[in-house]
């Protein structure tokens, strides 16, 4: 009798898992994402104590999903670069430094546009205790 094969719902379902099983082991093994994490809780906190409008949650939660898609990526990328080249190799190191700098344009993107939505907040704030 030959198995059968998981229906078209549960493989649906095993992709979210394994997606899940993948940010889990890269939030244990990357400190970068945990940092990513934190600050994205920083955010969202903000953005609900400042009353953010649907368009500013909008630029919030995008920036925050570009920095860490770009920190899977670039873990991703090492993680296949140390498998396919254990040994250091000039060109290994070029393509972690590249999918490095991915994530560190995403994070100064994401810190510009928070400062766009957050500063006149924090500005009223200031400006109403002195």
């Amino acid at each position: 009798m030959e198995p059968q094969q998981p229906t078209f719902i549960r493989r649906r379902l095993n992709s979210f898992g394994y997606a899940l099983k993948g940010i889990t082991a890269a939030f244990r093994s990357e400190i970068n994402l945990r940092w990513h994490v934190l600050s994205a809780g920083a955010a969202v906190t903000a953005g609900f104590y400042f009353g953010l409008t649907t368009l500013e949650w909008v630029i919030v939660i995008f920036c925050i999903g570009l920095v860490w898609m770009a920190e899977l990526f670039n873990t991703a990328l090492e993680v296949v670069v140390n498998l396919v080249s254990p040994e250091r190799h000039p060109l290994a190191g070029k393509a972690k430094d590249i999918a490095a700098g991915a994530v560190l344009i995403a994070s100064i993107t994401a810190a510009l546009a928070g400062l766009l939505v957050f500063l006149p907040y924090v500005w009223d704030l200031l400006q109403k205790y002195s």
